[in-house]
């Protein structure tokens, strides 16, 4: 009898980004700013020293102790990770049961819902406000009527850029507590905001936090994302990840480029200067933007300028009808502009 793929994946298609050789490439959220002198002597000097003989550091301890000063928590409730795809992977493998129910949004960060899939969980996909923005009361209603085992969305929302205020998430975490549901926030954006709930990690056992170093670090190549937890949670996600995770190279540049963080608050204030005013020349083309909160923005009714923008060597991420920019260099942002209003003269 020949062998057969189950149900669960024999209709799955492979992720497909966007191949190809492209001038400008907006599509991924990445940093633009590019990798100086310095730290790639840094970046050299930590894969000179790295004992590639030896297994990394199960703990990956001062990867954590860096992590720990540049996020203001503790190391010790820190846990690292091969990219925070394998915190989500292992949050939903772990943590949902078959049967069980995670909760997210329609539109968020498409591989909480295939996670959830994999695991055998239900996944209740909520809709959002008109404007994309979350309602938090119904949240909360939702929360108490489904008592989900987990909820799981990201703050700032990618694709939207819109980013719940801290004072609704800690309203909507304290609720998951009395359903009994782990809260799971993706912060891979807040370096660009301010709303994080790093500072309340301790005072909620139902809480996880995951940070990336793929969006305002810059190091999307290097696959390296952080989870934040009280001391009990953390044990249980150091129980359930592969031995030695992160591998010894990623760990020693990592922590020799996260021990710069005035270097890295620099390349935030200046990703953020960028976005601000692609934000604002977006606009004054009379555009819809939505959300400018993270490293990207997204705007409304404008999904046919993909191809066009691609047929002129710029690529961005479509959402149906519309597109997610990631925030470029200047001449990035000047040529994606130009292009815009080129695509708009044409159509009238």
């Amino acid at each position: 009898m020949p062998f057969t793929l189950n149900e669960k994946i024999k209709n799955l298609t492979p992720y497909d980004p966007v191949e190809g050789s492209y001038p400008i490439r907006l599509d991924a959220n990445e940093s633009f700013l590019p990798i100086d002198d310095e730290e790639r002597g840094a970046i050299v000097k930590a894969a000179r020293e790295a004992d590639l003989r030896r297994y990394p550091d199960h703990n990956a301890a001062k990867l954590c102790q860096a992590a720990g000063a540049w996020y203001w928590v503790k190391p010790s409730l820190l846990t690292a990770w091969n990219g925070t795809d394998e915190a989500i992977l292992l949050l939903c493998s772990a943590f949902l049961g078959k049967g069980e129910t995670l909760l997210s949004f329609a539109l968020d960060f498409s591989m909480y819902h295939f996670n959830a899939y994999l695991s055998g969980a239900n996944c209740v996909k909520l809709p959002k406000r008109d404007d994309f923005s979350i309602d938090p009361d119904a949240l909360i209603a939702a929360l108490r009527e489904l008592r989900p085992a987990m909820l799981l969305f990201s703050n700032p929302c990618n694709p939207t850029s819109l980013v719940l205020p801290r004072e609704d998430v800690l309203r909507v975490v304290a609720a998951a507590r009395e359903t009994g549901t782990l809260a799971v926030v993706d912060e891979a954006y807040m370096d660009f905001c301010d709303q994080s709930l790093l500072d309340d990690i301790e005072s909620f056992d139902n809480l996880v936090i995951l940070r990336t170093c793929s969006k305002a670090p810059g190091l999307a190549g290097l696959r390296l994302g952080f989870s934040a937890a009280c001391p009990e949670l953390t044990r249980a996600l150091h129980a359930v990840k592969s031995p030695y995770n992160v591998g010894a190279l990623t760990q020693a540049v990592g922590t020799a480029l996260l021990c710069q963080p005035l270097r890295l608050q620099e390349g935030v204030q200046e990703i953020r200067r960028r976005t601000d005013e692609l934000s604002r020349s977006l606009k004054a083309l009379g555009l819809p933007v939505i959300g400018d909160a993270a490293n990207f923005i997204f705007v409304k009714g404008i999904g046919d300028a993909f191809e066009y923008l691609k047929e002129h060597g710029i690529i961005v991420r479509r959402f149906g009808e519309h597109l997610r920019i990631t925030a470029g260099n200047e001449a990035e942002n000047r040529a994606l502009i130009t292009n815009i209003k080129q695509w708009l003269a044409e159509k009238v």
